[in-house]
């Protein structure tokens, strides 16, 4: 029997695809061979590579001068590799902290060149997004970095800040193909996948192309857009597998009508956990209504003690993985894509139970 998994990270994957994967697994259409004995070199790989990019490209409406990169080494891996490719002319990067990934990014940032915190949420435990405007950001920046969705916090932005022309960088792992975006709004944008699209092991790079031409002489060569770029993200062995799964994702997505509408459904989710949430007197999510994500939603109960005792009942009743990060304590329900409505409701209905079973 599956469960209702609210990991943030490795992150439910949707049933179908997971059945579709197992009927290829041993032996992929008429290769002979499954996916994960091929060579990246061979013309059955060749073929789901280039399908995966030419998916990523349709069902996001990436314009023709921008690269789709797929890559190895996680999102954490980005926060080097984008200093190193695109911070070099000015050698200077703005970035807005609003959680534990975009701080991390900094500080990455700033060992590589001269990064500075142009605004931060942390003086609230990241619970907003700050108010952005073009002057807060140094003319002479080589980008801005942001973190679109925060999946500690539960924070998310809702349009990207205007940067009067400083290149927009965005890491949007928690929440790429959850909703739409105008990716010519920005310069670059990673996603890890293991959150919203796929298994771990593959890192989406998306980036324009006149800035994969600019890498630090002492950039690696694993981590240089210029590279990637020239060898179809096949310099050396990929995450074969990994990608295979991210292609029959995106035919799912596809088949179900896009991004567009499956941002449809990811807003009715989060609506009803938010409003059953805002509703009850047991029950708190500490995010600025107006920024919260739609693919994490924290909360806690009354006390440190009933939050434990939630886990621990909820996994007990199908509910598994929602225990929320450290650093914010309580719970966590990440409602990506492949989260069913059925599991929303599954959630309310055990909160009420619970809510009922343990009020003082």
């Amino acid at each position: 029997m599956r469960v209702y998994n609210f990991s943030a990270g490795p992150g439910m994957l949707p049933e179908e695809v997971l059945r579709r994967v197992q009927k290829k697994l041993v032996e992929y259409e008429d290769s002979g061979m499954s996916v994960m004995e091929m060579s990246h070199r061979s013309k059955p790989y060749e073929k789901i590579n280039d399908e995966t990019e030419a998916l990523m490209r349709e069902l996001m409406n990436v314009p023709n001068d921008y690269d789709i990169l797929f890559v190895q080494g996680g999102a954490t891996n980005q926060f080097s590799a984008v200093p190193l490719n695109i911070g070099t002319v000015n050698k200077k990067a703005d970035y807005v902290v609003t959680g534990n990934f975009s701080k991390n990014a900094y500080k990455e940032g700033a060992n590589l060149i001269d990064a500075v915190v142009a605004a931060s949420s942390e003086d609230k435990n990241y619970t907003y997004i700050p108010e952005l405007s073009p002057d807060m950001f140094r003319r002479d920046a080589d980008y801005v970095h942001i973190c679109y969705n925060n999946t500690i916090f539960g924070t998310r932005y809702l349009s990207a800040p205007d940067t009067a022309g400083i290149p927009l960088v965005a890491d949007m792992s928690s929440m790429i193909l959850g909703e739409v975006v105008d990716v010519s709004k920005y310069a670059l944008i990673y996603a890890g996948a293991q959150k919203n699209v796929g298994p771990a092991g593959v890192t989406i790079v998306i980036v324009r192309h006149d800035l994969t031409e600019r890498a630090e002489k002492k950039c690696p060569v694993m981590l240089r857009y210029d590279n990637q770029v020239k060898n179809k993200s096949l310099y050396n062995t990929p995450p074969c597998f990994s990608t295979y799964v991210i292609m029959e994702v995106l035919r799912y997505l596809k088949e179900r009508g896009g991004v567009a509408a499956m941002q449809k459904i990811n807003e009715k989710k989060a609506q009803k956990l938010y409003d059953y949430i805002d509703s009850s007197d047991y029950y708190k999510n500490p995010v600025a209504k107006k920024f919260r994500s739609l693919m994490n939603v924290p909360f806690v109960s009354p006390t440190k003690e009933l939050d434990d005792l939630f886990v621990k009942q909820a996994a007990e009743n199908g509910l598994v993985s929602i225990k929320g990060h450290r650093l914010v304590g309580g719970m966590r329900a990440s409602i990506y894509n492949a989260m069913p409505p059925e599991g929303i409701d599954a959630l309310i209905a055990f909160m009420e139970k619970f809510k009922k079973a343990n009020r003082a």
